[in-house]
């Protein structure tokens, strides 16, 4: 599990480097990179949510096999 400080400067790895990313992308007028970088972005938090808490990944994944099943 991730200590705190830890996930503090992960947060801030991920921040830095994907806004940067973003802010060039939008100076470019390079919409759809920007937007892939969003969707990095957000992939790389999620990733990191579940490695700071690693039940919540196992929740949106019953969530989806009980949709499935209601679905059925």
């Amino acid at each position: 599990m991730m200590t705190s400080q830890q996930l503090a400067e992960e947060l801030k790895r991920i921040a830095t480097t994907q806004v940067s990313d973003i802010t060039r992308a939008v100076k470019e007028g390079q919409k759809s990179i920007a937007l892939n970088e969003v969707r990095d972005m957000a992939r790389r938090l999620g990733l990191l949510a579940d490695a700071f808490d690693p039940k919540s990944a196992a929740e949106p994944a019953a969530d989806a096999q009980a949709a499935d099943a209601q679905a059925a």
